[in-house]
């Protein structure tokens, strides 16, 4: 990693801003920080430059008033919640503080009744999904680092998993946000009701904008009941056989809320087998859950591909080391990708890496590259099938000599008018989103 420099004395944003987060350990300089914080945050940011501290407000009034004065003194500030996700997207660049979202974090409403619930954007994702397992609900999300993830971080970087099979994405269950804008002020749209939706072009524009159009304080979601029942079917073999299973349960009336397609070396790893996997979870009424599993078994027995099931214990931590192994890298030079594709072509792109995950009926996934050259060869495949490859985490040097978004659309210029209305100073994270915005 390159040595950086700082050209503002280390005191001077945080002695202005003392008088706001009065409380202790309010306002860390960048000096007394951890050196595993100080890494996790040179990770987000261009060479050249550190920021002068890291600010913890706790509530969305200190939030307000703290960006306030980052507008006043026209400081660039990156926004970030515990940081589990501050090394994905582009670099921000000469960054001046860096403000946490992580003691904003309670529990504003949850409406069982109304299956919503209103909560602060610090609140870490483990910590919700315990409460509201206590009235048999969830929140239908199962976005990378579960156990540190904040519910606003999941929402700056639109992260979401194999859920979305059956619930959709992050935009799909947002019903309503409050942010706080570039000059201080705060903001909201949509409402605490399912069929609220006003407002919601402002959701969908905040959702995966990496914090460069508003600091997300407080979001409302709808929620889900727990189901009775769960059961995970797993299919290996060959890249024909596989994708043929692939083709037929999107063509059939099953209804697995999870089904990803699987690299020959993340089946491997996780001990399931030779050759791809398709891995497809049932959650329901313990009758339907047994009844779609074997239906899925007998597909495979017709394709000659090698079959299993899990429930309960074993079926949880399937699931949990699935989600380790594509989002643990055996080194720091490991490029790992967010990857949009026609589903139908998913098995092709799989069959040319070591490590990936694709969804069957969305063609999102995430995949781990070993080297820029691949990055590049990968791309153009999944832009041959009107797809894309964005990497989310990378070495800096890396970072900086490819184009993280690899964007190839029409839309930039009108990114950059809106990036302009919501932040015309650009202090908010400048420069990790699509052309540099």
């Amino acid at each position: 990693m390159k040595a950086m420099s700082n050209d503002k004395p280390q005191g001077v944003c945080a002695s202005e801003l003392a008088s706001i987060v009065d409380e202790e350990n309010a306002i860390c300089l960048w000096e007394n920080l951890e050196l595993g914080q100080q890494k996790r945050i040179q990770q987000a940011i261009a060479s050249g430059k550190l920021p002068s501290c890291i600010v913890y407000p706790r509530s969305q009034e200190q939030l307000a008033a703290v960006i306030a004065t980052a507008h006043t003194n026209n400081w660039r500030v990156l926004p970030c919640g515990s940081g589990s996700k501050l090394n994905w997207g582009g670099l921000a660049k000469s960054v001046d503080v860096v403000v946490s979202t992580e003691r904003i974090n309670q529990l504003i409403e949850h409406a069982v009744g109304d299956l919503t619930v209103t909560v602060e954007a610090g609140m870490k994702f483990s910590d919700l999904q315990a409460l509201l397992a206590k009235s048999r609900q969830f929140l239908a999300l199962d976005p990378t680092a579960p156990e540190s993830a904040t519910i606003g971080g999941i929402v700056a970087t639109g992260d979401t998993g194999s859920l979305r099979q059956r619930y959709g994405s992050v935009r799909d269950q947002l019903l309503g946000i409050t942010f706080v804008r570039a000059d201080g002020e705060i903001a909201k749209a949509g409402g605490r009701v399912v069929k609220n939706v006003a407002g919601y072009d402002l959701m969908k524009l905040l959702t995966g904008s990496y914090g460069t159009l508003g600091f997300i304080s407080q979001l409302t979601f709808r929620l889900y009941p727990l189901s009775e029942a769960s059961g995970t079917v797993v299919l290996t073999g060959s890249a024909e056989a596989v994708s043929q299973a692939a083709d037929i349960l999107r063509g059939s009336a099953l209804t697995p809320v999870q089904a990803d397609l699987l690299s020959t070396k993340l089946v491997s790893s996780l001990g399931l087998g030779q050759g791809l996997g398709l891995i497809a979870r049932f959650q329901s009424i313990s009758e339907s859950v047994k009844e779609q599993s074997n239906r899925v078994l007998q597909v495979g027995q017709k394709l000659g591909l090698d079959r299993a099931i899990f429930a309960d214990s074993d079926e949880a931590n399937l699931w949990q080391r699935l989600q380790e192994q594509i989002h643990t890298t055996a080194t720091e030079s490991v490029i790992t990708c967010k990857i949009g594709v026609l589903p139908t072509a998913a098995i092709e792109i799989l069959t040319q890496v070591e490590w990936g995950l694709i969804h069957i009926s969305s063609g999102l996934g995430l995949l781990q590259l070993e080297s820029k050259n691949q990055v590049f060869q990968i791309r153009d495949r999944t832009q041959a099938h009107r797809g894309f490859l964005t990497i989310l985490s990378a070495p800096i040097a890396v970072k900086e000599q490819i184009d993280v978004w690899g964007y190839t659309g029409n839309a930039l210029p009108l990114m950059r008018r809106i990036k302009e209305q919501f932040d015309s100073e650009n202090i908010l994270s400048p420069g990790r989103f699509v052309g540099g915005i």
